[in-house]
């Protein structure tokens, strides 16, 4: 099989992986003219958005599609009828050489089926970031799947290459990853979490001490994880609550939901359906209140409800909630109060403390503050605006309501 129609069948396999930002990593370059590469922002394949929003592109590929696990939801699982491939070394690291200097790509997106063991699977992965780095110099960002059950060594090599690692938790609950992929241990999985904490951690610590010799580098972008939505029962606020736990005990810079996408030949334990894409996006919403405007998972989901509104999104839907917290005094407030207020972004609320304290805020300094004022209003008070009792009555949620369009004839 040639290298193109390999590509073809890896590439497709990969694209269920959501995890592919490349943020928090180190800068590199190579204007020294040694090396090949760098970190900065580029346009090519695989194109994400960084937490910063800038748009990346990662050669996002498999080392091969054969795998030993037959994981219920995954299309590469060992029972699955699709085509097979797998990448020799050399020809992944040529592949990631040549899209680079053709400024296809700006680094390596690397996950694999599990071959032979964990072990010998892990081993080719961290051989491909290690010919990349050490023979070829290579300065590019390096994203590498690992495997829990690889030994530490190997671990501990791939965070010596790789600028991110993850390891995917895949279920929300342990009961759904025992009945979807019985061959995967939950304890193993965060095991090897709590290891890459602890190395972290311990790289973290000695570069703050300037008095100590710098440790060797490991994985400065940090680990991630991915959760799949809509295969099990889980409620959102299941999700929330495993991701919550997952930030708080490994520290990860990123909990990525990946909504089910129903596959070939699939088992009858699974949904015949694939869940809302707007419930992986409100998931994300949700996520980003958590990690930056101080939200306890357990308060954003509506209680006795357990999943979030796919009406609005799930700061208002709190809000709403809450009426009783507004309006909202923005010359008063604090810096907690306001990251609540629906509209207010993070960089919204540092623009209205530095704009208060020169002088008072009115209307229309919502639009210069990047604020939008249909949102914020009815929950604020300014200097020249106070919302209409109205407002704050059963009747709010109508003001958010999109409005009536007529259907069209689809031509």
């Amino acid at each position: 099989m040639d290298v193109q129609r390999k590509l073809e069948i890896l590439a497709d396999a990969a694209k269920y992986d959501a995890s592919c930002a490349s943020s928090g990593t180190e800068q590199r370059d190579s204007s020294d003219g040694k090396g090949l590469g760098s970190t900065s922002p580029g346009m090519g394949i695989c194109h994400s958005y960084a937490p910063d929003g800038r748009c990346i592109s990662l050669l996002k590929v498999l080392l091969t599609n054969a795998c030993n696990y037959d994981c219920l939801y995954c299309v590469n699982r060992t029972s699955s009828n699709v085509p097979r491939a797998r990448f020799t070394v050399d020809e992944i690291v040529k592949l990631t050489i040549d899209f680079y200097r053709r400024n296809y790509i700006e680094g390596l997106f690397l996950s694999s089926g599990i071959i032979r063991s964990a072990d010998y699977t892990m081993e080719q992965v961290v051989s491909v970031a290690r010919k990349l780095r050490e023979e070829h110099h290579f300065r590019g960002y390096i994203h590498l799947k690992t495997i829990p059950e690889a030994d530490d060594a190997l671990i501990a090599e791939a965070g010596k290459y790789a600028d991110r690692l993850s390891i995917n938790i895949e279920m929300p609950s342990e009961d759904g990853l025992a009945k979807f992929a019985p061959e995967k241990d939950v304890r193993a999985i965060r095991r090897t979490m709590g290891r890459l904490r602890l190395k972290l951690d311990e790289t973290k610590e000695a570069n703050e001490q300037p008095s100590r010799a710098r440790p060797p580098r490991f994985a400065p972008a940090g680990q991630s994880t991915q959760m799949i939505v809509g295969a099990d029962s889980a409620s959102d606020q299941t999700i929330l609550a495993t991701s919550a736990n997952l930030y708080g005990a490994y520290r990860l810079k990123r909990v990525y939901y990946s909504a089910f996408s129903p596959i070939p030949d699939a088992s009858r334990a699974l949904p015949l359906a694939a869940p809302p894409l707007l419930r992986e996006h409100r998931l994300y919403q949700a996520d980003w209140l958590m990690r930056f405007y101080g939200f306890d998972a357990g308060e954003i989901v509506e209680e006795g409800r357990g999943m979030l509104p796919l009406e609005i999104d799930p700061k208002l839907a709190w809000a709403l909630r809450h009426r009783d917290r507004f309006p909202l005094d923005v010359a008063t407030a604090s810096r907690e109060e306001l990251l609540r207020v629906p509209g207010f972004g993070t960089k919204a609320v540092d623009r209205i403390i530095a704009t208060r304290r020169v002088t008072s805020i009115r209307a229309v300094d919502l639009a210069r503050l990047h604020i939008p004022g249909k949102k914020a209003l009815p929950f604020i008070v300014l200097s020249d605006h106070r919302p209409s009792p109205h407002w704050l009555d059963g009747n709010l949620a109508q003001h958010f309501e999109p409005k009536a369009q007529q259907l069209g004839f689809g031509f």
